[in-house]
Formats: C-alpha cells, sequence, structure tokens
C-alpha cells in the first residue's frame, strides 16, 4: 500500500511540474500573442482558464506536497508550493498584463521547484 500510495505521489508530482510548464507557456505565449499580435485576447485572458488553472494546482500541490510531507518529514516544499499558490492567487486579483503574468509566472516557479524538491525528498 505504501509504494502505490510513493507511486501516485510522484506521479502527482511529476503532473504539477509539467502543468507549471504549461501554465508558464501560456503566461508568455498570451502577453506575446495578445499584446505585441493583437490576437486571441478573450481565450487566451479568460479568467476561466486561471481559475481553472489555480484549482488543478491546489488539487495536485495539496494531495503530493501534503503527501510528500506525511512521508519525510519536510515542510519546506509545503510551504515553498504553498507560496507560489499564493501568488498564482494573487495573479487572479491584478488586471491582465505584465503585472499578472510576473506573479503566475513566479508562482508556477515556486510550484514546479516544490514539486521537484518533493520528488527528492529533501529541500
Amino acid at each position: 500500500m505504501r509504494t502505490a500510495l510513493l507511486a501516485i505521489r510522484n506521479r502527482l508530482d511529476r503532473a504539477g511540474i509539467i502543468l507549471s510548464g504549461l501554465c508558464a507557456v501560456h503566461c508568455v505565449l498570451g502577453v506575446v500573442l495578445v499584446g505585441v499580435l493583437g490576437i486571441g485576447g478573450e481565450a487566451l485572458l479568460s479568467p476561466s482558464i486561471h481559475r481553472i488553472g489555480l484549482a488543478l494546482a491546489l488539487v495536485v500541490g495539496i494531495i503530493s506536497l501534503g503527501f510528500g510531507m506525511l512521508r519525510h518529514g519536510r515542510v519546506a516544499p509545503l510551504a515553498i508550493g504553498a507560496s507560489g499558490l499564493t501568488l498564482m492567487g494573487i495573479a487572479l486579483l491584478v488586471n491582465h498584463g505584465i503585472e499578472e503574468t510576473v506573479l503566475t509566472i513566479a508562482g508556477v516557479g515556486l510550484v514546479a521547484f516544490a514539486h521537484i524538491r518533493n520528488l527528492h525528498g529533501a529541500c
């Protein structure tokens, strides 16, 4: 049973890293396509995309980082992930643009780092 839980946590950490990368790509492409080329604004800047992304990040982060903390006894990956999720949440409260992009990319960077550290069991 313990091996199965560890495998699930590892998969969720990997999913968290992938989701973080996809979110960062979405942010950068959104700024470039909308700001520079003036296309795709309604689809790329839709608040629902950001709310769904944050909800996914919360679920994956709480489960995998929480289980990781229980397994290896280190709070740091969970704290780093929580900091990143907080930045992502704040990004939902600011206007679309560079502030939102910077907050989101900083947040997903911290979340990805937390998942990487969680996979290695140290921080």
